[in-house]
């Protein structure tokens, strides 16, 4: 059995799609049902994906949904006795649509505490928030800024004061 096979069976109807180009698994999933399947990746003894390597955003302006949150997870564990991989370990990456119209999404703080700050970072960039964080608010930008710069409707020649601690 494939790794995305394993992954359909696993997940059932949360799952959209999937597909593996060049060796990277990808599995796009209901955006419902994405908090149980990050924690069903996690926790499935066969599959083990304990690492969350990265968490961001891309937009699709003009697609509906418009925004994607993507996760990138992987599993450090290794067959028991050997150096080697188990042969549905590694790497897969996980997708959910987010509608312009809502959104948001849920937190998987919860699962890894990395995703505080990715979360963080998506929300800052691009709008999306995510239900059930302990502390959304900006990272990277003031409190004060307008928007999210990371929207391709998000408009270049826009000026933004600066600010910033006074001397």
């Amino acid at each position: 059995m494939t790794l995305l096979e394993e992954v359909r069976k696993l997940l059932g109807s949360a799952v959209i799609d999937t597909h593996e180009h060049r060796g990277d698994a990808t599995v796009l999933v209901e955006r419902e049902a994405v908090h149980a399947a990050l924690q069903a990746l996690r926790d499935d003894p066969l599959l083990r994906f304990n690492l969350l390597i990265d968490l961001t955003a891309v937009d699709y302006l003009g697609r509906e949904p418009r925004f994607e949150v993507v996760y990138h997870l992987a599993s450090l564990d290794v067959e028991p006795g050997s150096s080697k991989f188990a042969p549905l370990r590694g790497r897969v990456r996980v997708k959910a649509g987010v509608p312009e119209s809502d959104c948001r999404i849920a937190s998987c703080v919860d699962l890894w505490a990395a995703a505080n700050w990715m979360e963080r970072e998506v929300w800052d960039l691009y709008g999306i928030a995510f239900d059930g964080h302990p502390e959304l608010r900006r990272i990277l930008l003031y409190e004060g800024f307008q928007g999210h710069p990371l929207r391709k409707d998000y408009p270049k020649e826009r000026r933004q004061p600066l600010v910033g601690p006074r001397n």
